[in-house]
């Protein structure tokens, strides 16, 4: 499983980057990933395949 880096702060693009935190936080709501540290840069331990629909759903708004 690959480590990922939380951005700082949201840009709050439609629809929102990969490493965007609130991305990440919705996927490990889902079960997609795990959080390694907390904070402003997060860490979190994501699985490599993530379901596109998760991903999607992730992504929204």
């Amino acid at each position: 499983m690959p480590k990922v880096s939380a951005k700082k702060k949201c840009c709050k693009d439609r629809p929102r980057c990969k490493a965007c935190p609130v991305v990440l936080m919705r996927l490990s709501k889902m079960g997609y990933a795990e959080q390694l540290t907390t904070g402003k840069k997060a860490k979190y331990d994501v699985d490599k395949n993530i379901p596109k629909k998760a991903m999607v759903l992730a992504r929204q708004r």
